[in-house]
């Protein structure tokens, strides 16, 4: 049991050594763009309320655990509000934020579906480390804390989105000001520093039939500081209820960066189930299995989400089902 709680944590470590410096890694981001672009906030023309649940490398000692809560909706026909707050374990490291989102829309063409999105989000994040959790190799080693150490700074994120009835893309940069303000006067305080995040994503609907339609979908993720992601995400919508698919996660050098040679490749796979319980509530699950060597000591990631439409207006028509699917 030692040996595990020991491999568990060296794993724990191994990993925040390449993903110390990224945002949460969510999967279902698919079903409520707000969690990665600001610019999504009103999109469903909805009040719409979602959380998630997502326990990653389950089984893994000290493994990531986040959990948030989004809520968006519209004011008028051009803006967007938005709030969410996040909060994310991993090993003795934690992190609490909350963010006030704003999106302005403009109606491009004569398409009633075409918009383009400008969004802007800011709040707080409140970052922290519990040194009750840290075991010194070196008994009394200083370098280690033995209390909670946390500070609390603000931070914005960026996006832009573009949608009609055919395609989407989207552009969103996240920790924008984070960076800038951590407090540098503290170097004794092992709390990591956010780093910029940017967020590249595009897909597009490919009608089979009146029943069912085919969604593909691309995001690039990346930090500047560690290995480029890319998602591809392959999808089929049934009778405007239904979604599963499967996507496959992927760590890249798209351009040169000044990395380690030997940081252990990100990949993974897994697939993904979304449908409406009733015309006003969807309820989500999604897995995800890694291809390198934490599949060996996890039984790997879940992610759980549930869903509500305050107007009911989730499954109305055909138009608005894509409105819900769109990212």
């Amino acid at each position: 049991m030692k040996k595990g709680i020991i491999l568990g944590f060296t794993l724990v470590l191994l990993a925040l050594k390449t993903m110390a410096q990224q945002d949460t890694q969510v999967t279902q981001y698919l079903f409520n763009g707000l969690y990665i672009n600001p610019a999504y906030a009103g999109y469903k023309e909805d009040v719409y309320i979602q959380s998630y649940f997502r326990s990653q490398w389950v089984g893994l000692t000290g493994a990531p655990k986040s959990f948030a809560v989004a809520i968006d909706g519209t004011l008028g026909e051009n803006v967007g509000l938005g709030a969410m707050i996040n909060n994310d374990q991993i090993g003795a490291q934690s992190s609490l934020s909350a963010y006030f989102n704003y999106a302005y829309r403009i109606r491009v063409g004569a398409d009633e579906d075409s918009h383009l999105a400008f969004g802007l989000a800011g709040g707080l994040m409140q970052l922290g480390i519990d040194g009750s959790k840290l075991h010194a190799v070196t008994q009394g080693d200083q370098a280690v804390p033995v209390a909670s150490q946390s500070m609390i700074i603000p931070d914005a994120n960026f996006g832009i989105y573009y949608a009609n009835s055919s395609w989407f893309t989207g552009l969103s940069a996240t920790n924008i000001l984070a960076r800038f303000i951590y407090p540098s006067s503290q170097p004794n305080i092992l709390v990591p520093i956010p780093q910029p995040h940017v967020y590249l994503t595009g897909g597009t609907f490919i009608p089979i039939n009146e029943d069912v339609t085919l969604k593909p979908v691309l995001l690039i993720k990346d930090d500047f500081k560690g290995p480029t992601t890319i998602d591809f995400d392959a999808f089929a919508i049934m009778n405007e209820r239904l979604t599963f698919g499967a996507f496959y996660r992927a760590s890249v050098k798209l351009y040169q960066k000044n990395l380690q040679n030997d940081l252990p490749k990100q990949n993974s796979f897994g697939a993904l189930v979304d449908f409406f319980v009733t015309p006003g509530v969807r309820v989500g699950y999604s897995y995800d299995h890694t291809m390198n060597a934490f599949s060996a000591y996890n039984s790997g990631s879940h992610e759980i989400s549930i869903g509500f439409y305050l107007n009911g207006k989730g499954r109305t028509d055909r138009s608005n089902a894509f409105r819900c699917f769109k990212f």
